[in-house]
């Protein structure tokens, strides 16, 4: 179509989540229209390169616009996106002739809290959540309906889950909901959002249930849906310890990063990713990736409310890759975060209070304490990890025991009050055997674990050693500690022990 309802079309096509027609069509507008058709045309694009995952497209489309002197303050979404922070700040300055009316105020409300998220002040955070919420309700008020890049709900959402807060995050997400805020070309992105928020809050029910939702909506998903919707599924299989649904997704999950390049609003599905490749061997095949995420944020000078979670979800991938010296960079990275950022503080306390218990140097009161203030900042779940971590290296079989009772509560997705020392019974009684047992529940890594399921199988070193991506003297290493550990003196005692730990029969 090249009359002069093709820009038109285009946006219409868009909002109904058309985006091979929307991007079609608008491609032909800005070839071979003038005037406010062309530069519809160019708009419609913006709006839907980013659900491509193209973010670095749309902002250069963003810039042929400003040239044209019809820049408009959306485009901050798309250059602060793609670490462009300067021409962020310059998108913003108000034009002369543009009306302040609700949908021009939403505009540039999402813009202004998009620039106060990477302030790095303290309190820039609540400013900007406040100025996106503020975006969310102009819009939801005006009842227009126009493409759109991402939605201030969508953004606010993702700046709230970054800092472990999904309870504001599922707000601004139901008014989107409510308000069909981008119509059907956002409606998937919203739903995916919530499943993240609900993984977050411990909640696999309702995760399941919204990833089970944004599958049911019409349509093929977008790159940056896809790599939501994967990284969310492979997130709920790392917390379930399902290594075999781990291997599974994995080449879904590759093909999801190959087609969607990183930007700022990708990092909690990189991260994720980052983790689960560090458990399954696949570190190298994500570090370009990585690589890019970092320079990023350093483009935007490493902003705490963005780079919390993802120093956070580093530190965990170097912590199962046993790379140490990575750790530590990554806890050093969250300290200078807390200087600034309060919901900083519990995670870079816990880094190192993981690093010394990694290092033999368990303080029972301290990380009981870490893993308590994890569970308040959205990370309970690895807070019970810690503590689980501390109990198997202390060598205090009270602080053990103490240290299991806290990883088990927050497990359960309750807050624990400061433990007492659980009495352990003496040797030999019935109570002592299923005392032993449950410490022995958490006496195996996630690698550990992933190689005690596969050796009850049947499955030679060498076959495990192929199936998780490890060198076969690896596997031996593993096996040689795991028995290690459980004082195992024989092959058979070996697999008795197993059957109690991993619950699967040979």
């Amino acid at each position: 179509m090249t009359g002069p309802d093709g820009a038109t079309a285009a946006a219409d096509a868009a909002l109904a989540g058309d985006s091979d027609t929307a991007l079609r069509l608008a491609d032909v507008a800005l070839r071979t229209q003038d005037g406010p058709d062309r530069l519809l045309g160019a708009r419609v694009l913006a709006a839907v390169l980013p659900q491509r995952g193209l973010l670095a497209r749309a902002a250069e489309v963003h810039r042929w616009l400003a040239r044209q002197g019809a820049g408009t303050p959306d485009a901050v979404v798309s250059l602060l996106g793609t670490g462009a922070l300067a021409e962020a700040r310059a998108a913003l300055a108000p034009a002369a002739d543009v009306l302040p009316g609700l949908r021009d105020g939403a505009d540039a409300l999402l813009a202004q809290g998009l620039l106060a998220s990477v302030d790095g002040r303290d309190g820039s955070a609540g400013t900007s959540l406040s100025l996106l919420v503020r975006a969310t309700t102009s819009l939801a008020a005006t009842g227009e309906q126009v493409p759109a890049a991402d939605s201030p709900a969508a953004i606010g959402a993702l700046l709230a889950l970054h800092r472990g807060e999904p309870e504001l995050a599922e707000p601004l997400l139901d008014l989107a909901a409510d308000a069909d805020l981008g119509g059907p070309a956002l409606r998937r992105r919203h739903v995916l959002l919530r499943a993240w928020s609900a993984m977050l809050r411990d909640d696999e029910s309702a995760a399941r249930a919204a990833l089970t939702a944004a599958d049911d909506l019409p349509g093929t998903p977008e790159a940056r849906d896809a790599l939501v919707t994967v990284a969310c599924e492979v997130a709920l299989a790392r917390h379930a310890g399902d290594t075999r649904r781990l291997l599974d997704l994995w080449s879904r999950a590759r093909q999801a990063l190959l087609r969607h390049p990183v930007d700022l609003y990708s990092l909690l599905p990189v991260g994720e990713l980052a983790i689960a490749a560090a458990r399954l061997g696949e570190s190298r095949w994500v570090e370009p990736h990585l690589a890019e995420a970092t320079a990023l944020l350093a483009s935007l000078g490493d902003p705490p409310s963005w780079s919390t979670s993802w120093h956070w979800a580093r530190l965990h991938a170097a912590i199962t890759a046993e790379d140490h010296t990575g750790a530590g960079a990554h806890a050093t990275a969250l300290e200078t975060a807390a200087l600034v950022n309060d919901r900083a503080v519990a995670p870079a306390r816990a880094a190192r209070v993981w690093l010394a218990v990694l290092a033999g140097e368990v303080d029972a009161d301290a990380v009981n304490a870490a893993a308590t203030a994890l569970r308040a900042v959205g990370l309970g779940r690895d807070g019970a990890r810690l503590a689980g971590e501390a109990a198997i290296r202390t060598t205090d079989r009270a602080d053990s025991a103490a240290l299991l009772a806290c990883a088990r509560t927050l497990q359960a997705g309750r807050v624990p009050t400061a433990p007492a020392p659980v009495p352990v019974p003496d040797a030999g009684s019935s109570r002592a055997v299923a005392v032993t047992r449950a410490r022995r529940e958490a006496t195996l890594t996630d690698r550990e674990r992933d190689i005690a399921e596969l050796v009850l199988e049947g499955l030679t070193y060498r076959e495990i050693a192929g199936r998780l991506f490890l060198s076969t003297k690896t596997v031996e290493h593993h096996v040689a500690r795991i028995r290690r550990r459980l004082g195992s003196e024989s092959r058979a005692e070996l697999f008795s022990e197993l059957k109690v730990l991993v619950g699967t029969a040979p």
